[in-house]
Parts: C-alpha cells; structure tokens; sequence
C-alpha cells in the first residue's frame, strides 16, 4: 500500500490542475511565491499549474510542515512569505479551515465551506508584509472550483 505522503494526483487532479494554472494566468493571479507541501501530489499540483503561460516564474518553497497543517501552522508559514502574492497548496481538511478563516466576509458560494478538491479563494491584505495578516482581514477577490463553476 501507497503512503499517503507519496500518492500522486489521480487523472481529475491533473486535468484540474493544469485548468487551475490556465485560470490563475487568464486573471492574472499569478503568484511570485509558492508555499508548498511536501507531498507528492501538491508536487504535481504545482508542477501542472506551472504549464500555464504564466508571466512570473516564482520562488518555490517546498514547506514539509505543509504536510496536513492545521490552519494555524499554514498562517504561521504565510507570515514568512516575501513576495507581493503568494499560493499556497495545501491539504484538507486544514486548507479548507484556513480559506475559511482568511476573509472578513466568505464567498457566497455554498461549496466553499467544504472546500472541494482543486478549490481555489484568491484573498486580498491591505497590509505592508505577511507577517501582519490575521485571520478575518482579508477580502475576498475570487473563489473557484476546477468542475467549471464559479463562486
């Protein structure tokens, strides 16, 4: 049996994936820093939503801590982000629970409290550094799921 650790993305993930990298450049929501678990899925994840025709190639961080964190430990990892925009792939249940904890206000959206997967909220700060934000502070710019629907 596979660990959780190793298992890849299945066929969905990586078309999702991909999808996601060619809506983040058709916004123009392309991050200069990505915060990334460790895990060989978020790898992939990373790797597909790369081959979209985007602008900026950023700073990868390959965050081990990532590995199913509780939505204190993703902000505690954002807080050390430097760049202007910043991704971060994460795993459910704990990126789910940080989404939500980001924005002043939710999407309206009904599947954003289960955060399906390939999900996807692009949050606003109007802070000078990341090592302000606190949750509940953010603004909600997008939020999307790789099934073609849009909250």
């Amino acid at each position: 049996m596979q660990a959780d650790h190793d298992r890849p993305l299945n066929d969905r993930g990586r078309r999702s994936a991909r999808e996601l990298g060619d809506w983040l450049a058709s916004r123009g929501y392309e991050p200069e820093e990505v915060l990334c678990s460790t895990a060989a899925r978020t790898r992939e994840t990373w790797d597909r939503v790369a081959l979209a025709p985007l602008e900026v190639r950023p700073h990868i961080r390959f965050e081990p801590g990532l590995y199913h964190a509780a939505p204190e430990k993703m902000l505690q990892f954002l807080r050390t982000a430097s760049a202007p925009t910043v991704m971060v792939i994460g795993h459910n249940p704990g990126i789910a629970e940080f989404a939500a904890r980001l924005p002043a206000r939710p999407p309206a959206d009904p599947d954003f409290r289960r955060y399906p997967t390939a999900a996807t909220l692009v949050v606003d700060f109007q802070v000078d550094g990341w090592a302000d934000i606190e949750p509940g502070q953010g603004s909600v710019l997008d939020f999307v799921r790789m099934d073609g629907r849009r909250g």
